[in-house]
């Protein structure tokens, strides 16, 4: 289907057009349109946290699919506007801006930020992979990374933690998740990034299916699934039902 984007400002600027006729696929959302054209013009991708998405002349969400015939335009901040603070926790179809987490979680008396970016390989378990699709439950999701944050505040001396996650389509190289962590001192700061990461892994309602090179593809399992799939087989003597008395290893 066809659409019409419209470009204003510093944008315009750098695309060179007020405007562009693109032919994009059905159930296009705006945000992957954004992100189809931040790799076509890479000095957007700076502009990805302070635009604001619209289509047909109204605010809209950066899912709002888009339909033939529809204008979409992606808005810079406008004269005298504030540019929209930055969430700790967010699920997004956005590309991700690790600098922008270590502006929020960093403050004076931090003497450490760790940032960990997790990024999209070509492969996983030895076989070739083309790319990703992530989803997510956001609703569940944004409270449970929250959640995670306070564990980690509870066990380690640590101060600011925020996570972005993206869903969608990623390609291979593409940043799928940052997590950024501020202490007074880095061994906490190392450890606590180390858990939350782990501990997203294992509850957040976040799935993630791999597209091989070979057109197969698979939802691969989280990380409770990966350590079941390690543990030792039952001991003699088990049955159905009733395992015997013996600790499983972890």
């Amino acid at each position: 289907m066809r659409v019409t984007v419209r470009f204003f400002a510093l944008h315009r600027d750098i695309v060179g057009a007020p405007e562009l006729q693109l032919d994009v696929p059905d159930g296009t959302t705006l945000g992957q349109l954004w992100s189809r054209l931040t790799e076509q013009y890479p000095a957007l991708l700076p502009a990805t946290r302070s635009v604001m998405f619209a289509l047909n002349q109204a605010y809209a969400d950066p899912a709002t699919e888009l339909h033939e015939c529809d204008e979409a335009a992606f808005i810079p901040p406008v004269s005298g506007g504030q540019q929209p603070e930055v969430a700790a926790f967010a699920i997004t179809e956005q590309p991700l801006d690790g600098a922008a987490l270590q502006r929020l979680v960093q403050t004076s008396q931090d003497g450490a930020v760790v940032l960990f970016s997790g990024v999209v390989r070509d492969n996983f378990g030895g076989r070739a992979t083309e790319y990703l699709v992530y989803e997510a439950y956001a609703a569940m999701a944004l409270p449970v990374l929250e959640q995670i944050a306070a564990e980690a505040r509870q066990q380690w001396p640590i101060g600011r933690v925020a996570v972005h996650h993206r869903v969608g389509r990623l390609a291979i190289g593409e940043t799928a998740v940052i997590v950024a962590v501020a202490a007074p001192h880095r061994q906490a700061a190392f450890e606590a990034a180390a858990y939350v990461m782990d501990r997203i892994k294992e509850i957040a309602p976040i799935w993630k299916r791999e597209h091989w090179a070979d057109g197969a593809a698979d939802w691969v399992g989280d990380e409770g699934e990966r350590k079941n799939q390690e543990r030792a087989p039952c001991p003699e003597g088990t049955r159905h039902g009733h395992p015997a008395h013996e600790e499983p290893n972890a």
